[in-house]
């Protein structure tokens, strides 16, 4: 099988792209320090420990399996964090790319997927949004992934380097499965919280119920893991037979709020779900919402999962149905309920 080396392959889209790499005949190998990743979620696949800012470490792992191409995940992705500790951000995130791009180079490896983000955006002019809309972001993790889209387009124009950057919006659910799903230390991430909140746990904070939308709170742009996945795959042979470099946006095209997400927590389990209002939190868009069409004209993708309640049933489910990480975690004390 041909080799594909998944940086930040332990994480949540990671796995994921993982398991749909080697369903697609892929020999996935994860690439992750460990630090936030889940070693658990790494089954399909070799798993090499190692930071990005490791290059000899790098260039070891890539030499030994020279792979055709490079996912590349490993990224910190906390908004409130990057606003905190902005230059852990840049010199994780940034610099963590520069090292890769330098090994890669070294190595001989020439084809890149990079994840990007909908955080480039900022503040949109217009929604739903398009790849050529001006990137203006408003917290230091969009401007990582701004920034990193410039290295890698310099690189591409200095040397053998063809990319795809997938600006991805919300990632949500679980693989349909069961056997994979979405946790982190800490939780962050909506839905999750909310599924907390449903199971008992503490109450969900709505951050800012006076945004300009219909209800006065964020409106986001919830797409699917399993497609988000797909897409990298799609994105992987793509750049395999010879595609040009581009930048593409992953979602659904339809918005929903945070009410809107309350209501469907409540919907899908069964359960009350409380929630209260608190201040708005610095760094969110009032609105993000993708325009994927040319996602599908490149790489002839389209959401399987595009409808939120499954979105949450499969998060619901995995979460229900015997989920070893997050139980692992709640029994260690790493996530407290």
């Amino acid at each position: 099988m041909t080799s594909i080396l998944v940086t930040g392959g332990a994480g949540f889209i990671g796995s994921h792209t993982c398991k749909a790499l080697r369903a697609a005949g892929f020999d996935p190998i994860s690439y992750d320090s460990l630090e936030r990743g889940n070693p658990e979620a790494v089954q399909w696949g070799a798993l090499e420990i190692g930071a990005l800012a490791d290059g000899a470490r790098l260039r070891e792992v890539l030499a030994r399996y020279r792979p055709a191409a490079v996912v590349h995940f490993a990224a910190l992705a906390y908004v409130g964090e990057s606003n905190a500790d902005p230059l852990l951000y840049y010199r994780n995130n940034v610099g963590g790319t520069a090292a890769l791009l330098d090994a890669m180079r070294d190595c001989g490896v020439g084809k890149l997927v990079f994840s990007s983000s909908c955080a480039v955006y900022g503040v949109p002019a217009v929604v739903p949004i398009g790849e050529d809309a001006r990137l203006a972001p408003v917290n230091p993790y969009g401007a990582t992934k701004m920034f990193c889209e410039q290295i890698v387009k310099d690189c591409a124009a200095a040397f053998a380097l063809n990319f795809i950057a997938l600006r991805y919006f919300n990632a949500a659910g679980a693989n349909p499965g069961g056997d994979i799903g979405e946790c982190h230390v800490p939780e962050t991430h909506a839905i999750p919280l909310l599924l907390e909140a449903a199971a008992g746990g503490r109450e969900f904070t709505i951050f800012g119920d006076d945004y300009p939308t219909a209800d006065g709170t964020c409106v986001r742009d919830y797409v699917h893991v399993t497609d988000l996945a797909d897409a990298h795959v799609r994105a992987v042979r793509a750049l395999l037979d010879g595609a040009d470099n581009s930048a593409l946006n992953l979602g659904t095209g339809r918005g929903w709020s945070v009410r809107d997400l309350v209501a469907t927590v409540r919907e899908v389990t069964g359960c009350d779900v409380p929630s209260q209002s608190g201040p708005r939190r610095p760094g969110d868009p009032p609105v993000l919402v993708a325009d994927p069409a040319r996602a599908r004209e490149k790489l002839g993708w389209r959401p399987v999962y595009p409808e939120l309640a499954t979105q949450v049933s499969h998060a619901w489910a995995w979460r229900q149905g015997g989920a070893r990480i997050w139980k692992r975690m709640r029994d260690s004390g790493q996530i407290g309920l």
